[in-house]
């Protein structure tokens, strides 16, 4: 850890973070890159050479536009400078158009747009409760934080490789989870409105957020038990909330309502005809799975309660944050792999809080994180997923351990015999099962064995948090943050 001491006696680690990981962003500019770089591409063509009453029409590409308008201005201020690298890529029926200058201007515009990312860790590490015991000691949980962060491997694999704007999206909502913490709500409530209209996966999370601001900001006072004294509620602040849900709302869907175009717009968000069972209420097994699946799909909501009457400051709100992402992704239908980063990029704010906490995050992330490899399928690309994740996951490890030394292990044999578990699975998938006779039988099998193995980790993490958030101080006992 003399790495560590260096750097936090230094007045400019977080700047040499930043730029450490900015080159090496840099470095991943050739590698391979998913369909999204096309999709990415053909809304760039969309926006730029379409008026606006047809962008959520247009449907040469089956990649149509399918995020809130926000991220369609986002797009169309993004092509007025494409145009200057190649004109061509603009073009709606150049359809998987590729280029050096079309490939160079698409990874740049993911590495400049993380500023936003950049910014918002700034003031997460900010947010941090420093230890009164000197500037290294102080500095150690904001130093780990940085690192947990902005060098997350499943950012990076996923924005700088396979190809989107995570980086930037989770900039506002981490962005607007420090304003909460610096009682700034407004701020954090708008930035927050903002980012749904950015991409609608975020309404995931949304009842943390209605919930702790209404508990939290229009309700100005509690009794020393902790339960609210309903005498304080504040109709001028909730008027405030919701007008500024409202007048971003406005902004981002006023011009297609002008248009009559809201249907149309919501066809998009919301595609739900393409739901797995079509046949809902047949007797069927299809039947027994949707029941299940509806039931445990608003399994969070106790979370929310316990956001209500167990209130524990903007900690609280950020465990029930991570709780209703991560419920999201354990029983939501059509769940991309990519979405465990909702619930991952926020834990790191709490796992260097709280050795219980720690532990989570280490198996969630790592666990997670795995979860990803099967993205980068391509040779070239398999040392370089490998090397980053080892050494995150290391770095993640080691600096927590240290952080909690003082506290009983991070994690029981169990948890100790699974995550190991995690290396001898990637030498089956990748270099022994495509050798033997099964690989052309049963091609499936490593994608089978990964999300099974990885569904285990993060089942048992959910859980582990769930009880944490059930189990937490009793009201009247919360620490003031």
């Amino acid at each position: 850890m003399a790495a560590l001491g260096i750097a936090i006696g230094g007045g400019n680690w977080f700047s040499a973070l930043a730029l450490g990981v900015t080159l090496l962003k840099c470095l991943l500019i050739p590698t391979y890159h998913s369909t999204d770089f096309e999709v990415h591409r053909n809304w760039l063509a969309i926006t730029h050479s379409l008026p606006i009453s047809q962008w959520y029409y247009e449907a040469t590409s089956e990649w149509t536009l399918d995020y809130p308008p926000f991220f369609a201005w986002f797009e169309y201020a993004l092509s007025h400078v494409a145009k200057y690298f190649d004109q061509e890529m603009l073009n709606v029926h150049n359809l998987n158009y590729s280029s050096s200058r079309t490939l160079l201007f698409q990874r740049f515009s993911v590495i400049f747009t993380d500023a936003l990312f950049v910014y918002a860790v700034h003031e997460c590490c900010k947010c941090i409760d420093g230890k009164k015991a000197g500037k290294e000691l102080t500095e150690k949980p904001k130093f780990i934080l940085s690192v947990l962060l902005l060098w997350n491997f499943g950012l990076l694999i996923v924005d700088h490789i396979h190809f989107q704007y995570n980086g930037f999206l989770s900039g506002l909502m981490l962005l607007s989870i420090a304003r909460f913490f610096q009682k700034r709500h407004m701020e954090g409530a708008f930035l927050f409105a903002v980012l749904l209209h950015f991409k609608h996966i975020y309404l995931y999370v949304a009842p943390a957020y209605g919930v702790y601001l209404l508990r939290s900001y229009c309700f100005t006072a509690n009794k020393p038990d902790g339960s609210i004294r309903w005498n304080s509620f504040s109709f001028v602040r909730l008027i405030s909330l919701g007008l500024i849900v409202f007048l971003v709302s406005a902004v981002s869907l006023g011009p297609f309502l002008a248009l009559n175009q809201l249907p149309q717009v919501f066809s998009r968000l919301f595609p739900f005809k393409r739901g797995l069972c079509h046949a809902y209420w047949a007797p069927n097994f299809w039947a027994l799975y949707s029941a299940l699946d509806k039931v445990l799909s608003v399994i969070g909501m106790p979370s929310v309660f316990c956001l209500w009457f167990k209130p524990q400051g903007p900690r609280g709100f950020l465990r029930c944050l991570i709780l209703c992402a991560l419920s999201s992704f354990m029983f939501g239908w059509h769940v991309h792999e990519k979405a465990i980063l909702l619930a991952v990029l926020p834990m790191s704010l709490l796992s260097v809080g709280k050795a219980v906490d720690a532990s989570i995050f280490l198996i969630l992330t790592t666990t997670g994180h795995y979860s990803l490899f099967p993205l980068l399928f391509t040779a070239p690309e398999l040392p370089i997923k490998i090397l980053l994740m080892l050494l995150f996951t290391i770095y993640s490890i080691s600096s927590l351990k240290t952080l909690f030394r003082k506290e009983k292990p991070l994690f029981n044999w169990m948890e100790t015999f699974y995550l190991l578990g995690l290396g001898p699975l990637e030498v089956f998938c990748e270099f022994v099962f495509p050798f033997t006779s099964w690989n052309l039988k049963y091609p499936f099998v490593p994608l089978l064995l990964t999300s099974v193995y990885c569904a285990v980790g993060i089942t048992y993490a959910w859980f582990k948090l769930y009880v944490s958030v059930l189990t937490g101080p009793p009201v009247g006992k919360t620490k003031k943050h």
